[in-house]
């Protein structure tokens, strides 16, 4: 895995849970009670042989003990996010120090359940965790397309573009590139044609969502 690996995410009409806990029993007993939800599940014994595997699929989550043989839970969701793979994690634990569970909600965790916990505390964490990783992907998906849209404009087009994301009016972008009102307005009309816009607000949103992501 490499700093690529989000561009390569398969986006599916399945949920995934990615299961991490090296107590057999529990994980069977939670492999079972989540596929019978509805989740696809993907159950790992410990951290190192998840990373072995090159996981792409989304929307997903990752369900993980914190105390585990060869890495903990909070290791794991550091070397993620050293990967640039950033998804939700849910950490099930029934002994873990304050500082594993602060530093993990700063690295994102979005729930801490300590065991035992029931299966709607863990149902309501995972589709939580589902929908924020949707989103996220959708605007990486989002994004990567965009920029191939925008690495097929002319030069011109190119200029008519980064004056637009400014708000400039018609009568400014002639003045500013030095070429008439009318071809003006066929420049602009070409780059909001390609890039599938109606308005000159809706191509401004469309550059702040940019710069966000």
């Amino acid at each position: 895995m490499n700093l690529e690996f989000d561009q390569r995410l398969i986006l599916s009409d399945s949920n995934h849970v990615v299961l991490l806990e090296d107590d057999d029993f529990l994980r069977v007993d939670l492999e079972s009670l989540l596929k019978l939800a509805g989740y696809v599940v993907h159950s790992f014994s410990n951290p190192l042989e998840f990373l072995s595997v090159p996981f792409e699929l989304a929307p997903a989550v990752i369900v993980s003990d914190m105390r585990m043989p060869g890495m903990s839970g909070l290791n794991l969701q550091s070397a993620l996010l050293e990967i640039n793979r950033v998804i939700p994690f849910i950490f099930i634990s029934g002994e873990s120090t304050d500082y594993q569970i602060i530093q993990s909600m700063k690295l994102g965790a979005i729930d801490f359940l300590i065991k035992p916990f029931n299966s709607d505390e863990l149902f309501t964490a995972i589709n939580k965790g589902l929908e924020i990783d949707k989103a996220y992907v959708q605007g990486m998906l989002f994004k990567k397309n965009l920029s191939s849209i925008l690495k097929k404009l002319s030069p011109r087009e190119s200029q008519v573009y980064e004056l637009l994301k400014k708000g400039y009016s018609n009568s400014e972008l002639s003045q500013t590139l030095g070429i008439s009102l009318e071809t003006t307005k066929q420049y602009k009309q070409e780059v909001m044609r390609k890039l599938e816009l109606k308005s000159l607000s809706e191509l401004i949103k469309l550059s702040n969502h940019l710069k966000e992501n």
